[in-house]
Parts: structure tokens; C-alpha cells; sequence
């Protein structure tokens, strides 16, 4: 090989140009006239096209495999390779010499001699062309010339136009006598240009071998499970047996063996002839059999062949597109990405990944049939946005051939455009943006608001700035039966009563709710504008739980909302590393404000709803659960100040509900349904509870405390329920409105004071509220009217007894005692009402209670 180097070509430059011009002459004529004069016209033409052909053609990088990492343990670990083409270049170095020989030996033995065309080939070609009445000019191609070919081919399979692709690459496989002039004359600028090294290495590595498999790496690994520096003799000259017809002769299908051989041993006899190989050598390949060589490796791009991740990996080749490090427009982005060479270097962290993947698969089986089982896990780095986890229940598969039930190719986490999912409906915990608005307006967590089950006219909404007028009546269920009545905001949250917060919102804007939820990155999975009206505020959109992570994480850093990103860098084909996705992070909430809001959503996880999928390890964590109307989906976000982690499971179809009494076919109790060993309710605890431990175990992901939140929005901009008890309705409406509260009338209840007269308001007299709530007050039916009895002058236990005989409450006696005389002991001196006085059984009753002297006004100890 070296001497072949050192030996000076046949044809200088100059020279190969000069004879080029008078072969382009004899070769127009031949092709042109067959066994004829040739007309003047016709050589001149052929000639004409010549000269304006380009002097030469560049060797660049040619369509390779890109490559997708994430991190075990703080390293960058390899989950898939992806690639428009199967090739992997290497240098000169990394290319066996068997196989350089036998290239050279068997395609063109003059390669290091010619200065890019082989005269007397080209010469031997135009005449068996002639007399065998070709239309084209085949046989004569030079490694050169091959080289060329293949680079024409490549640079038209990369145009983005489909049309002019096709056209491009019609001509660079057409077999025409202007494609081998251009052909020829391109070689001769290559030769000139690089050196033969060069030019064979390029060679080697832009050749198809069959399929999609190019360059000589790709196929040593395709077809011989090894590299091509390690080849064989019998390898090296069966993979350039390949190359004359990769169709019929690669190794990828046993029917081609014979033809492959049959090349093989041609190949193996040139390079014996060439003394490349010894005589030994030659005989021992010859005789060796396709079959005991070839050990066959499928090819394994696509995130469908990813080792780990594989929802990760998918999402990653959708966001190409948009990665500005990959290119200015789309269009060049999605082109580079194809040509390939690329290394992307993700959040995903594969530790967290794998201990979430066992969660879903161990607690939401892919293989549940009863009805379509779906659940996802999604974790972001509060701050960052990083994407740690993308995992859920199902097997990724691509390839339209996978088990319908098991398998899909949508991601459950992403948006449409990202994935294929539409989203899902978040139920309660759509409430965080209804609790940020609340205390933005002032008001506070100890604010008393009505939780009971109610009609509210919708026209009592305010949304001028983003929606018609709302019409006709909602009437939001709570969660539990029998729950409301007045309770704290606080409370309400804790125990997320549905009421309660549609209440809070009709003291609110609900345009203003939905920009609170945008402002932390919410929007709807299928790009369309987000619903708003009543029912909204109890999570009526579809929205993608890694948006929902990304949101919970704004109240877990402050309210600071960083967007999800998943491509922390890029390294390009030349090995210069590149940005990956920008951090876009936006102060959304104040953080007195998200620091209030971290206290609230703390109850939810400690002694509210979400309690038990609290991991219990010593972190603070808050966060909120959600199920929709039916239970047809079930959530729970929750963030320390280090992860935030949704977990949705639910319907991908259908309507099963995950507490109903029964499943789709009626006879199934799911909420006591062996779903990997639980309701299918609590399931998202399960899945929650595992991955966020773990989480909390990774120093760099364990959170610390949250800040205290604001004393002032603590009590809000409450004002103190007055008194309206003996009031007349509409006296008591106008004191409740002065004050800035709506008054309703909640009808009448069992009372002793005079028909009509206020009886009791709720909340009660006392009691803190929210400018703009609503107070309940009840009027007196009279029912429990009474004329006080005389028990002056009975034993205390007597007049205690004829006091409860009469419909008067125990609880509601109070005893007072007296200085009297030891013969009037333990005997009612007096009473409060007075003997006749009008009152009721449910006011209270004061006894006063002589001592018979002993005890100066205190209880002697001796009546009953």
C-alpha cells in the first residue's frame, strides 16, 4: 500500500484533462452515432456540455447517526441512536486494510494511478457500448467517479423540495452519456483536490451496502458484528462484493449469499493477483462459506430501540424542530438533524426514570383490559425547569405493529404537537390558580367562605375580558357527602371542597384566574385557548401532566415559573458543543404571595387530601389532588423546593370510573378492585409516594424549607360578621351589604324568637369573612317559643329536671350560686328569663343556686 503512495500517476492533471477533451469528443460520437460519422453539431454539443461542467466537487460529512444521552450517577449515558441513514464515518486509521485492498483490487486497480478517470476503461467501455448498441455508457467508473456518484445522490436525497429531491435524484443515477462526462470531469477536480487516502476513505464511508445501510462501519456492524478495522480477508472482500449490486448481493437476507459469493471470490482473486493477500490466505477465504461469516445485528434507530427512556427520546426527535442550536429555520434544523452527527445531551436522569417506570408498571399495568388504564410520572427541577422523570404505564412502540393494549406510541405527558395526546382533565388541581388569585386580591387563608353544595347563577361571574356573559345555573357537587357549611379558605383547600372555591371565584375574575394559569405555564394539550367559565375553576381542560409539573413547581421556587426543558446541550458533528434548550424562567407570582400559597397546599399533603401520598421523609412538600366529575381521572402535584413531581392516572379512553361501584361491564367493584394490589383510586398515591422518595433521596433534588407566608394574607382583608340575630330580613340585608357582604336568604329554622326575626346567620356572628362573601341568614319559624317555668324555690337537680321535662337543653343551663341560710340550701333563689318571661328552649338558662352559708357564693360540694 505505501508503495503504491509513493508512485507518480500516469496522467498529471493537465494531462487527464487533455485526454478527458478527446475522449468527451470520441465518446459524444460513439454515443451519439453508432458505427457512423458523427455530425458536427452533435460533438460540438457533447463537448459544450463538458466544459461547463464544474471543475469539482467537495467531500463533506455524509448523512450519519445521531445519538441521545441522559444521566446515571452525574454521567452522560447513551440511550439511542437515531438516523436517517445507517453510517457511522470513520478515519482512514478505524478502515481495515483487507478492505481498502480489496475496494481498490476489485473496483478499480488503477485508482492510485489515474489522476481520477482510467482512460483505457473509459475507451474499452465506449466501444463494447457501441457495438452492443447501449443508449448509455456503463462499466468504466473509477473509485473516483463512484465517489461522485454517491456524494450527487446524497446532496439531492438532502434537498427539502420533493420535486426537485426526485429530479436531483433521477440525474445522479441516470445512466447517460452527459452524467458520465460529469462524472468524469468532477473525479478528475476530486483527484486534484484530496489526496487518495482521501478519496478512498470518503469512498468507504458514503457507499450503500443494502437497505439503509451505508458506509463500511455501519455495515461490519450490520452484518458482522464487528467493526471494520477488524475484518477478515473472506469479510472484507464479501462487503465490497456488496457494493456492485447492494440489492441483490448484501448480506442482509440468505438468498443473496450465492451472488454475494460468486462476487466474493472475484474480489478475493484480484486482490491475490494484486499480491494484496497471500496464496494461504486466498484459498482459506475462498473456501470459507457466506453463512459461518456472517453474524447478522438488525439495526436499532429510533426511540423504539431505545435502552431506557424511550417517551423521553421521542420527545426529544419532535422538539427538533425547534432547537435553535441545530439550525436558524426549521426547515434547516429538521435537515441537519437528518444528515445527522449529532449528540444530545438530555435532563432525563436515569436513576429517577427507572424507580418511576417500576412505579407505574407495578401500580397502573400496561396489561389491564377491564378498561383503558393509562398513568404517567413526571418530574421538573423547580428553578430550572429541567425534566428529571417522563415516564408512564405503557410500552413505547412506533412501529404500528405493537400489542394494542400494552404498547402505544403516544406520550401521555406531552402536548399534542409533542406526543400525540390531547390532555387530560386536571379536576381539583386547577384550584391553585383560583387560591393565587384569591390572595392577590387580599383576601386571606382565614377567610370564612360557604363550602355548602348551592345553585349559582352563572351570570354572577365576572369575565368581561375574555368571555360572553355566562348563562344559566352551575351547581358543583363536593367531593364527600354531606360536606360544607362555613369553613376557612384554609380548610377549603386543605380538604379541596368544590363549593367553596366556585364561591371564591364569584368573588373574583375569571379571566384573571385563567392568566394566573398561564402565567404558570398552563395551556391546553391540544393548542386550543383555555375554557373559561364556572366549571373551569374545578379543572374542566385537557392539559398535559409535565405542564402541570412545570406549574406546581412555580409555587415550589417562589413563583418563579421556569418552562419545561429536556436538551441541556448538544454537541455537533464536529465535536463543538452547542446550547440546548434556553432556560426561560419568569417571576409569575410574588413570592409573599407563592410563599402563602406553599403554606395552604402544605395542609393538603399533611392532614388533607394528599396525605397519603406524602412520603413521610422529612421534607417539606406541598401540593394538591385533583379528580374529575365521574373520577375518570385522578391527579396529585406536589412540589418541594428541589422537585416537583404530577402523577396522573386515569381514562386514555372511555369513562371507567376509578371509584365508582362498578366498571364499564357491571360487575367489577373498583374501588375495591385488585389494581396491582389497590382501588384504583389511591393508585396515584402509590406511584407518587415511591418517586418523590426517591427523589428526596438525591441530594441535589432534596428540598428544604418553604418560606413563611405572609401574616397578612394569612387573615386577609376580612371583616368581622356582625350580629343581625332579632333583626328584621331586610334590616339585616342592609347592615350585611353596607358592610360589603351579599345577604341570601336561607329560609327559615326552628327558633323561639318571634316568627320572622333573624335567628341565626352563617357564618356566625363573630366570625371573620371575605369582602364580597356570601351570608346566610335564617329566619325564625317560632316553634320553639315557651313561657319560662317558676323553679324558684326547687331543689337545684329538680329544677334542672323540670327544665329538660319542659324541652329546655341541659347544655344550655348554667348554674350561678348565692350566700343564703343553712335551711335554703341547694335551692333556686332566682332565674334568668324570669319566671313567665317569653323565651325558647334553645336559649339559655341561668339558675341562681343558694349555698346554705357555707361557702360564701360557691358550689358547697353537697347538692346533686
Amino acid at each position: 500500500m505505501v508503495d503504491r503512495f509513493a508512485r507518480s500517476g500516469i496522467l498529471s492533471t493537465v494531462g487527464a484533462m487533455v485526454a478527458m477533451s478527446v475522449v468527451a469528443g470520441v465518446l459524444v460520437a460513439a454515443a451519439v452515432t453508432p458505427a457512423i460519422a458523427v455530425a458536427d453539431s452533435a460533438a460540438t454539443s457533447g463537448i459544450s456540455v463538458f466544459d461547463n461542467l464544474p471543475d469539482y466537487i467537495t467531500v463533506g460529512a455524509e448523512s450519519q447517526q445521531n445519538e441521545i444521552f441522559a444521566v446515571k450517577d452525574g454521567k452522560p449515558v447513551q440511550i439511542a441512536t437515531t438516523y436517517d441513514q445507517n453510517r457511522q464515518e470513520v478515519g482512514w486509521s478505524d478502515i481495515s486494510t483487507y478492505l481498502k485492498d480489496a475496494a481498490v483490487d476489485g473496483e478499480d486497480r488503477r485508482f492510485y494511478s489515474h489522476g481520477g478517470v482510467d482512460i483505457p476503461s473509459v475507451v474499452r467501455a465506449a466501444i463494447f457500448n457501441t457495438t452492443e448498441s447501449q443508449n448509455g455508457v456503463s462499466g468504466s467508473s473509477t473509485l473516483d467517479m463512484q465517489l461522485v456518484k454517491n456524494i450527487l445522490v446524497q446532496q439531492a436525497l438532502q434537498l427539502s423540495d420533493a420535486s426537485a429531491r426526485k429530479a436531483a435524484y433521477a440525474a445522479a443515477i441516470s445512466d447517460t452519456f452527459s452524467r458520465k462526462l460529469k462524472e468524469m470531469k468532477l473525479a478528475i477536480g476530486l483527484d486534484q483536490k484530496y489526496s487518495k487516502k482521501q478519496i478512498l476513505a470518503a469512498y468507504l464511508n458514503i457507499t450503500g451496502f443494502g437497505g439503509n445501510t451505508y458506509g463500511v462501519e455501519a455495515a461490519s456492524e450490520e452484518y458482522f458484528s464487528t467493526t471494520a478495522d477488524k475484518l477478515t480477508v473472506a469479510q472484507a472482500a464479501s462487503l465490497i462484493a456488496t457494493v456492485q449490486q447492494p440489492n441483490l448481493q448484501n448480506l442482509g437476507s440468505t438468498k443473496n449469499y450465492a451472488a454475494n459469493k460468486v462476487r466474493r471470490d472475484e474480489i478475493l482473486a484480484d486482490m491475490y493477483a494484486a499480491k494484496d493477500i497471500t496464496k494461504a490466505q486466498y484459498d482459506t477465504a475462498s473456501a470459507t462459506p457466506i453463512a459461518s461469516e456472517v453474524k447478522f445485528t438488525a439495526p436499532t434507530s429510533g426511540c423504539l430501540y431505545a435502552s431506557d427512556a424511550q417517551f423521553a427520546c421521542d420527545y426529544v426527535q419532535r422538539l427538533v424542530p425547534t432547537l435553535a442550536s441545530l439550525g436558524s429555520t426549521a426547515t434547516e434544523r429538521t435537515q441537519n438533524w437528518a444528515h445527522g452527527g449529532y449528540k444530545i445531551y438530555t435532563s432525563i436522569d436515569l436513576t429517577q426514570q427507572d424507580v418511576a417506570q417500576t412505579a407505574l408498571s407495578a401500580d397502573a399495568p400496561a396489561n389491564e383490559t377491564r378498561f383503558a388504564l393509562g398513568a404517567a410520572a413526571d418530574a421538573v427541577q423547580p428553578g430550572t425547569g429541567r425534566i428529571l422523570v417522563m415516564a408512564q404505564n405503557k410500552v413505547f412502540d412506533d412501529s404500528a405493529t405493537g400489542d394494542p393494549v400494552t404498547t402505544t406510541a403516544v406520550n401521555y405527558s406531552t402536548d399534542k404537537a409533542y406526543g400525540g395526546s390531547s390532555g387530560f382533565q386536571t379536576g381539583s388541581t386547577y384550584k391553585i390558580f383560583t387560591l393565587t388569585d384569591w390572595l392577590q386580591k387580599g383576601h386571606g387563608l382565614n377567610d370564612v367562605v360557604n363550602g355548602s353544595v348551592r345553585t349559582f347563577q352563572q351570570s354572577s361571574f365576572n369575565a368581561s375580558e375574555c368571555s360572553a356573559p355566562f348563562a344559566g345555573t352551575y351547581t358543583p357537587q363536593n367531593d364527600s357527602p354531606g360536606e360544607g357549611g362555613s369553613m376557612t379558605v384554609l380548610q377549603a383547600t386543605a380538604n379541596s371542597v368544590n363549593a367553596a372555591f366556585v364561591g371564591m371565584a364569584q368573588q373574583l375574575d375569571m379571566c384573571d384566574i385563567r392568566n394566573d394559569a398561564q402565567a404558570m405555564g398552563v395551556h391546553r394539550a391540544d393548542g386550543s385557548p383555555l375554557v373559561v367559565s364556572p366549571s373551569s375553576v374545578l379543572g374542566i381542560n385537557e392539559i398535559a401532566p409535565l405542564t402541570m409539573a412545570g406549574a406546581i413547581a412555580t409555587i415550589g421556587d417562589g413563583g418563579m415559573y421556569c418552562a419545561p426543558t429536556i436538551v441541556d446541550s448538544i454537541t455537533d458533528p464536529n465535536g463543538k458543543t452547542l446550547p440546548g434548550q434556553a432556560k426561560s424562567c419568569t417571576q409569575s407570582i410574588d413570592p409573599t404571595i407563592a410563599a402563602t400559597d406553599a403554606y395552604a397546599l402544605a395542609s393538603v399533603m399533611t392532614s388533607g387530601t394528599g396525605t397519603p401520598g406524602n412520603p413521610r421523609d422529612g421534607v417539606p412538600i406541598v401540593g394538591k389532588t385533583g379528580t374529575t366529575d365521574g373520577a375518570y381521572q385522578n391527579w396529585l402535584i406536589a412540589s418541594t423546593t428541589k422537585a416537583a413531581l404530577a402523577v396522573w392516572v386515569g381514562n386514555i379512553q372511555g369513562t371507567a370510573s376509578l371509584r365508582s361501584t362498578k366498571d364499564p361491564q357491571g360487575d367489577q367493584n373498583l374501588r375495591n378492585i385488585t389494581i396491582a394490589g389497590t382501588n384504583g383510586y389511591n393508585t396515584k398515591f402509590n406511584i407518587f409516594r415511591v418517586t418523590m422518595k426517591s427523589l428526596d433521596t438525591n441530594p441535589d433534588y432534596r428540598g428544604g424549607t418553604f418560606p413563611s407566608p405572609d401574616p397578612t394574607l394569612l387573615e386577609g382583608s376580612g371583616v368581622t360578621v356582625p350580629s343581625v340575630v332579632g333583626e328584621q330580613p331586610s334590616e339585616a340585608e342592609s347592615v350585611l351589604e353596607g358592610l360589603g357582604f351579599t345577604a341570601t336568604d336561607g329560609g327559615t329554622v326552628a327558633s323561639g324568637l318571634p316568627v320572622g326575626e333573624v335567628a341565626s346567620t352563617d357564618p356566625a356572628a363573630g366570625t371573620s369573612a371575605a369582602l364580597g362573601s356570601e351570608i346566610t341568614y335564617y329566619t325564625s319559624d317560632g316553634t320553639l317559643a315557651k313561657a319560662m317555668p317558676n323553679v324558684v324555690g326547687q331543689s337545684k337537680h329538680n329544677a334542672i329536671a323540670m327544665l329538660v321535662a319542659d324541652g329546655f337543653s341541659s347544655s344550655n343551663i348554667t348554674i350561678t350560686w348565692t350566700t343564703g341560710t343553712v335551711l335554703s340550701v341547694c335551692t333556686v333563689t332566682a332565674s334568668n328569663p324570669v319566671s313567665g318571661a317569653a323565651t325558647s328552649t334553645d336559649s339559655p338558662v341561668t339558675l341562681t343556686v343558694s349555698d346554705g352559708g357555707a361557702t360564701s357564693g360557691t358550689d358547697p360540694g353537697t347538692c346533686t
